[in-house]
């Protein structure tokens, strides 16, 4: 807390009350003494269900465990994985640890603005004990999409127990607890923001000392990055060369080595890393890889990664949508034609196999071949061998294959529209590649990624997205996965007013499934609907309240709510709601709610 205090401040929830907008910066400084919520407001969170062995923050469920308990976990996995796969695996249960306790802010404190609940974070971090977190200064900037921030820590558990069980390290070893912060703030302010330990106690220092900035701001030298799953490790093969690009009139791509300009597949999702890994785990080899996906989750992404990481990332990569050839011309699309094979091929011409030589053949929607074409595919990739039609002589196919399928293969096989011969022979390394609605975690990623392209793309100088969006996006199921996000974005984007905010008007405008709405107050007592759906919400769909018997109902919905999620602590109710203890009892008998 700042030292001096002049008499005439006042924070930055008073100076929104009575302007009614949104403020797009924010600091430290500016925030009053004992600024809600404080740390004895969020102890009243903590709940401990004596003898039926449950402890609760909120409605979170948690543990308690010993340090060293904690410690030796961490030693066992440094021995086993090394010391660079145990940092990133900590970095990133931090991570998770972060993104849960901001959502719980958002929850407990619905009203809070930003500067209020970016303040709560290193409160909870202290609160559950694995350091004491003393902020020095904290600043944003959401119209420019900055954040910079500096904390002190002071007895980080972490430290202590690195130090006994290796000793005083040459680096940093405060590994989750740096994860922690770049979670929670990442998922408030709705941008990737990454926090980075220049001091810490497990070197000797007499406390540690952390600086967050946004994740570009570190520049291209940020293994953090990595570790947070914010972009893939770096390959360590070089590619020699690169070619152009070239987009055939039938939608199928011939791309030259190392991808240039590929999108990024990005996520810290368990779901997403444990994807990765594989893909990782698999890349140097010539295992042939199955895909397995809904549609648009990024299988396209996921193999042009894995080619990236190959040893054939110098060669082409070749992307086949098989569904958009037509059955006559898979043959011949595959494997190429020879002059007078037919009427009207007046050339010879490589199919993409040749086309893909020495490096890797991508085929989407693989299920959707004709049963014959299935046969020659299988003896393709088994032989490793063609013949183009109407040729005699068989031509050499070095090609890594990598398959993709929407549907079920196994079922496929069992109803007889696909040959379970080649099944085997493509499912040697299956990979599911999981929907975006179980991978909520890396929506403000995504959404972010999207955003920064679109801008670009169509020269739009929007913003952000409002809290509510957001909210909403969270919300919201994706049946078009990451593609359905990317169209929205890029809508939002075209929608929203320059210099303006991407709102839930800008978002859902062709019909979708609008993400439920629930009600809550303001902090002048009014009623108002948030996107952060809530079971049972009486006014889903709907900004406005049509009768007074709607009002009523929200009003009674609303203290239940309130109520639940404070174990009947009618204090804590009538603070998450912004109203004294004497008005929440007043309006609680009004509508025998409490006697």
């Amino acid at each position: 807390m700042p030292k001096d205090k002049s008499p005439t401040l006042v924070s930055l929830a008073e100076v929104s009350k009575s302007t009614g907008k949104m403020l797009s910066k924010g600091a430290f400084s500016e925030l009053v003494t004992g600024a809600s919520p404080t740390l004895a407001e969020l102890t009243e969170a903590l709940h401990f269900a004596l003898g039926d062995g449950r402890i609760w923050l909120n409605d979170q469920r948690m543990v308690l465990m010993q340090s060293q308990v904690l410690g030796r976990l961490r030693q066992e996995i440094i021995e086993a994985f090394g010391m660079e796969a145990a940092k990133g695996i900590f970095m990133r249960v931090g991570y998770m640890q972060g993104v849960r306790d901001a959502e719980l802010i958002q929850k407990r404190f619905p009203n809070q603005d930003l500067t209020h609940a970016l303040a709560a974070g290193p409160r909870v971090h202290t609160l559950e004990g694995f350091v004491k977190v003393e902020t020095k200064q904290f600043q944003f900037d959401s119209a420019k999409g900055s954040y910079f921030g500096e904390f002190y820590w002071y007895d980080s558990s972490e430290a202590a127990e690195h130090i006994a069980h290796h000793g005083l390290a040459s680096d940093p070893v405060c590994w989750m607890q740096t994860g922690y912060p770049s979670g929670y703030t990442s998922t408030l302010f709705g941008r990737p923001v990454i926090f980075r330990e220049l001091e810490c106690s497990g070197m000797g220092a007499p406390r540690c000392y952390v600086v967050g900035q946004n994740a570009g701001e570190w520049g291209e030298d940020a293994p953090e990055r990595a570790y947070l799953g914010l972009e893939w490790p770096r390959s360590r093969r070089v590619a020699r060369r690169t070619s152009p690009k070239e987009t055939r009139p039938d939608g199928t791509a011939v791309t030259g080595a190392g991808l240039p300009g590929g999108e990024p597949v990005v996520g810290v999702s368990a779901s997403f890393l444990k994807a990765r890994l594989m893909v990782e785990k698999v890349a140097d080899t010539e295992a042939t890889v199955l895909l397995v996906g809904e549609s648009g989750v990024g299988k396209e992404l996921f193999s042009q990664q894995l080619h990236r990481l190959s040893h054939r990332a110098a060669k082409p990569f070749v992307a086949i949508n098989c569904a958009a050839i037509p059955e006559t011309l898979v043959e011949s699309e595959l494997f190429g034609v020879e002059k007078g094979a037919f009427t009207g091929a007046v050339a010879s011409r490589p199919g993409y196999f040749e086309r893909a030589a020495g490096g890797t053949l991508f085929l989407d929607e693989v299920a959707s071949l004709a049963y014959a074409a299935q046969g020659k595919l299988l003896r393709a990739i088994q032989e490793r061998v063609i013949e183009r039609v109407g040729g005699s002589k068989t031509i050499a196919a070095d090609v890594r294959v990598i398959a993709a399928s929407n549907v079920d293969l196994a079922d496929e096989v069992r109803a007889g529209r696909f040959r379970q011969d080649l099944y085997f022979r493509l499912c040697v390394f299956p990979i599911s590649i999981p929907p975006l609605r179980e991978r909520r975690d890396d929506i403000p990623l995504l959404a972010d990624h999207f955003l920064r392209l679109f801008r670009e793309r169509h020269r739009r100088d929007v913003i952000g997205l409002t809290r509510r969006a957001m909210d909403a996006l969270l919300a919201y199921d994706f049946p078009g996965n990451i593609r359905e996000l990317q169209n929205l974005i890029e809508r939002g984007v075209i929608f929203a007013n320059a210099g303006g905010f991407i709102d839930l008007q800008h978002l859902f405008t062709a019909n979708e499934p609008f993400p439920a709405l629930h009600s809550s107050l303001t902090r002048d007592g009014r009623v108002s609907l948030s996107s952060r759906p809530l079971a049972a919400s009486p006014q889903a769909g709907s900004d406005f309240l049509s009768s007074t018997t709607e009002l009523r109902s929200a009003e009674i919905e609303l203290y239940r709510q309130a109520l639940a999620a404070s174990r009947g602590n009618i204090a804590a109710a009538a603070r998450s709601l912004g109203l004294t203890r004497a008005k929440l009892e007043y309006r609680l008998r009004k509508h025998g709610l409490w006697t």
